[in-house]
């Protein structure tokens, strides 16, 4: 009986998160003229597909998709490798102002970051970078969120390692590039994951920060599809929203084993 309870909360949680995408998926299969049904239902009176073949008309879905992956995966191997890096020095290595600087790093999390766009924004176009998918990469690369996340990841690993690589000759560089680093594949997996996750779908920046159509993300050249005043297609709109969210849910999907394993590895120590 108790976990029949449980099974119904977890069911009627799962419903209500899962219900805003499961009526987007299906108004987005509406015939247009029927995309915002009076009403009421759910499931389309017929399943019309022609949204998803006008969005590739209206915008260029196929150039849209090659710049969030470039810049979403730019900044997932960035934030991989630069987390690791500085997780790494906090945890193995000592000196002054340590514990100062972490914090520091860790209070930029609590920064908005509405607060810091019009700095980013001076010293990339200061750069000359204004306009370009660099733009985008980049000021996303440090990541305080990533560091603290690998910093806990390397002090869970046996510090006797590094020690047994001192005593062979080992540098710091060479002890961390082949030793504790393929240890932490698994922690840099989730930062890579989870800053996938979010770039993919950023819209402030990439407002603030392009200008020419042709360095649009997907959620910026999206919103073309809403058509003068907002007289697009609703269904269209819904059926790119559709398209967009693949890459993102195959990334979760492909990567949610390495995610729960990860996020819990801390617990099994």
């Amino acid at each position: 009986m108790k976990k029949l309870a449980i099974y119904a909360v977890l069911g009627l949680a799962s419903l209500v998160t899962l219900a805003p995408v499961i009526w987007t998926i299906l108004a987005s299969m509406r015939p247009p003229a029927e995309s915002l049904s009076a009403d009421g239902s759910i499931i389309p009176s017929a399943f019309d597909l022609s949204s998803y073949s006008a969005v590739f008309k209206k915008v260029d879905m196929w150039l849209l998709i090659l710049n969030s992956v470039l810049v979403t995966g730019a900044i997932a191997i960035g934030q991989m490798l630069s987390a690791a890096m500085a997780g790494y020095v906090f945890a193995r290595f000592e000196f002054r102002g340590k514990k100062m600087l972490f914090a520091f790093i860790l209070a930029t999390m609590m920064v908005p970051m509405q607060v810091t766009i019009v700095p980013v924004f001076m010293l990339i176009r200061g750069m000359h970078l204004a306009d370009t998918l660099v733009a985008l990469i980049l000021p996303a690369i440090p990541t305080a969120f990533g560091t603290f996340l690998m910093r806990q990841y390397f002090l869970g690993l046996p510090a006797e390692l590094g020690e047994a690589a001192e005593l062979d000759g080992a540098g710091a560089w060479r002890t961390f590039r082949s030793i504790y680093a393929p240890l932490a594949m698994p922690g840099m997996a989730i930062v890579g994951i989870l800053a996938f996750n979010f770039h993919w779908n950023e819209f402030f920046r990439p407002l603030i920060l392009e200008i020419s159509e042709k360095n649009f993300t997907l959620p910026l050249g999206l919103v073309s599809l809403q058509g003068n005043m907002g007289t697009g297609s609703v269904a269209t709109v819904l059926a790119g929203v559709v398209i967009s969210m693949i890459p993102a849910f195959l990334v979760f999907a492909f990567g949610q084993r390495t995610l729960r394993e990860g996020l819990t590895a801390g617990s099994h120590r």
